[in-house]
């Protein structure tokens, strides 16, 4: 437990303000001994293996500090290495990232309830309220192209980017609230969405810090479901607290009641996060385990191989990566390019989606505000049933497939896109002509969880398969991912209430299931033209 506590923020803070008395590594110890500590080097034959990412580095560089300096870990069994942590430790962790997914992405559709109170109180059309959204969209897209290769920084680390800007996130949740014009209310719910997006491209990238690919796919599958989760549930909560939440000195309009408790959910969850997630990332942990190692030893030679790369960058190369790299990885890729394009239509597609269930529930059924939130658990639904299948497959068939090494084609990884890009149109097709007052509301409810099956198959191919293909950019291409979703998950919900109002639910719906059927091609056609894939 000891361990677990001292890696995390808590114990960081605990051990800077006791001056590293409290909460002490093996290498501050006196009574236990070092490798390092008879003789400061390591002969190349009797070191350990290395870290499960060092082989990145050209062997030419590591010889420029050949005299075996080489601070690594301490044999394939080193307990600090997050793959070799237990495995309650490993699902504490997933846990965590998985609450801070939903406490982020709930951020987005939490607000939706909120559109009709926002335009009466600045006097704005709906259209202009829904920016509310779409502006939060847009930042937690934004947010990842650099909050997500700044992870990636030896000496900074995950934990302290997930920290840092859930606190933000939390903190600006109340001037958000206080909004005194539209505007301010629209950059603040912008800022919001930049400052709370990390975990959503770098949580991929902590399940990769924990787990080996083979096991891999199972936490990214559960993290997926957190994903579904946030918006599923956000208009549920936000329903309900607009349409029963009083009207008080404090809280002066209904549409302050969801970002009251999205800074409450937040806050809740930056606590369980101070307490209790520890760094995850090798790179920092190699990072300050060096450190202290030269603080032992007096050997100032002593480094890390994350040190010895980051020393190799210049300022331009360290831009060009948090800044540049994920953009140019995004759009000059083909194969980054057309999936990363596939999962920002089904984003915006669901965006869209959205829009038309208060035309359903509300103007065909009667649904109060708070029932409203109630329709979109069938999403929810979906996404859980589709799990057991899933993980059924991955253990029968995939696993069975990565060689010794624990490599697969990445390709593999596409398979489920196969069956998962036909539920998006059928869906849309179920809810659009099952959506009408004279059939009962549970026909289009369930219609919409073929939604959350077909999305569910589709992310978790594409987002096992970008990590598997460029692992040694896995937070770069995630970003650039997050990005192309966040924007048209962003713009498509603009134009949505017109659509719906001129085409009507049915026909509306179905010019989607069409757009989505002309993408279906797109993973057969990747995975057919790989030359990775051997032939069948």
């Amino acid at each position: 437990m000891s361990a677990l506590i001292r890696d995390t923020a808590f114990g960081q803070l605990v051990r800077l303000l006791t001056r590293k008395r409290i909460f002490q590594y093996d290498e501050e110890r006196t009574d236990v001994p070092s490798p390092y500590d008879s003789a400061n080097v390591i002969e190349k034959n009797e070191y350990p293996s290395r870290a499960p990412d060092s082989d990145s580095t050209d062997l030419p560089e590591l010889e420029k500090h050949a005299n075996e300096n080489l601070v690594d870990w301490y044999g394939p069994n080193d307990p600090e290495n997050p793959m070799n942590w237990s495995t309650a430790k490993k699902f504490l962790v997933t846990a965590e990232i998985c609450l801070l997914t939903v406490s982020i992405y709930s951020g987005s559709s939490i607000y939706a309830p909120a559109v009709e109170s926002v335009s009466e109180t600045f006097g704005v059309s709906t259209v202009a309220a829904i920016l509310g959204l779409t502006l939060f969209v847009l930042g937690y897209g934004l947010g990842p192209m650099i909050w997500s290769p700044m992870s990636e920084v030896p000496y900074i680390g995950r934990m302290p980017v997930y920290i840092a800007t859930l606190a933000v996130f939390v903190a600006l949740q109340g001037p958000t609230a206080r909004s005194s014009s539209f505007g301010m209310l629209m950059v603040m719910r912008f800022l919001t969405g930049f400052f709370g997006s990390p975990v959503l491209a770098t949580g991929g990238a902590t399940c990769a810090d924990l787990y080996t690919p083979a096991k891999r796919t199972y936490a990214i599958a559960i993290w997926g479901v957190a994903a579904v989760c946030g918006p599923a549930l956000g208009p549920v909560i936000g329903g309900y607290v607009t349409e029963y939440g009083p009207i008080t000195s404090t809280f002066r309009a209904s549409w302050e009641w969801p970002i009251y408790t999205l800074m409450w959910i937040g806050g809740a969850c930056l606590i369980v996060l101070f307490f209790a997630l520890p760094e995850t990332s090798a790179s920092n942990i190699l990072f300050r385990r060096a450190s202290r190692l030269r603080a032992r030893t007096g050997n100032s030679k002593l480094m890390s191989k994350p040190e010895i790369d980051a020393q190799a960058m210049s300022t331009r190369d360290i831009l060009n990566m948090t800044l540049i790299h994920p953009f140019t990885l995004n759009f000059t890729e083909p194969m980054v390019f057309l999936l990363n394009l596939y999962i920002a239509l089904i984003y915006g597609l669901l965006y869209i989606w959205f829009e038309s269930f208060p035309i359903v529930f509300i103007g065909m059924h009667g649904f109060t505000l708070g029932q409203l939130g109630l329709a979109y658990l069938g999403l929810l639904v979906g996404a859980l049933v589709i799990v057991p299948p899933f993980f059924w497959w991955m253990h029968r068939y995939l696993e069975p497939q990565f060689d010794e090494n624990g490599e697969i084609y990445p390709e593999k990884r596409l398979i489920p896109c196969f069956v998962g890009a036909f539920f998006i149109p059928i869906c849309l097709f179920w809810f659009g002509w099952s959506s009408s007052p004279d059939i009962h509301w549970i026909m289009p409810i369930i219609g919409s969880a073929w939604f959350s099956m077909g999305a569910f198959l589709l992310f978790m191919a594409i987002l096992n398969y970008l990590p598997d293909a460029y692992p040694n950019h896995i937070p770069s291409v995630l970003a650039g991912n997050d990005l192309m979703r966040a924007s048209f998950g962003a713009g498509f919900p603009l134009f949505a209430n017109a659509f719906y109002t001129k085409l009507g639910v049915g026909w509306a719906s179905s010019v989607l299931a069409f757009i989505s059927i002309a993408f279906i091609p797109i993973p057969f056609v990747l995975y057919k033209a790989s030359p990775s894939v051997p032939d069948h």
